[in-house]
């Protein structure tokens, strides 16, 4: 499991602090899922671009796709297989991950098969690995 330092836990959801948004400032104000996962893997070194959903499953550049889990990868659900909108975790090993979502409004680590459980996360459409950090 990854060490996640408490001020993480004190993150609030805001949706309008969503990648691109000049009103995101790390963590500052809130975050919404994407801005709380890139954070916490730039809090463990990780280089991300800050990818709305979609674009992070599309990215081959930055991420690879894998099926293999292991922490620090980010995770994808959704209601629906479309990646526009879906929703990000970031797997901590132990077959859980942490989120930030409206739903909880503060972090929270979930168990995967919970996450299917939920009517908006039913759809696991899966997880990226970060690949080159030089170039971000």
């Amino acid at each position: 499991m990854i060490d996640i330092p408490p001020h993480f836990f004190e993150v609030t959801y805001q949706g309008a602090h969503y990648p691109g948004s000049p009103k995101v400032n790390g963590l500052q104000g809130g975050a919404n899922c994407q801005v709380f996962a890139y954070e916490l893997l730039r809090h463990h070194g990780l280089k991300v671009p800050d990818f709305r959903s979609s674009d992070l499953w599309e990215d081959t550049t930055h991420t690879q796709q894998v099926t293999d889990l292991q922490p620090l990868d980010i995770l994808l659900w959704n209601k629906t297989p479309n990646s526009w909108g879906a929703h990000v975790g970031v797997y901590i090993g132990n077959n859980q991950a942490v989120h930030l979502s409206k739903a909880n409004q503060v972090a929270v680590i979930w168990t995967l098969e919970y996450f299917l459980e939920q009517p908006a996360y039913q759809v696991f459409i899966g997880a990226k690995r970060i690949l080159n950090n030089d170039d971000t």
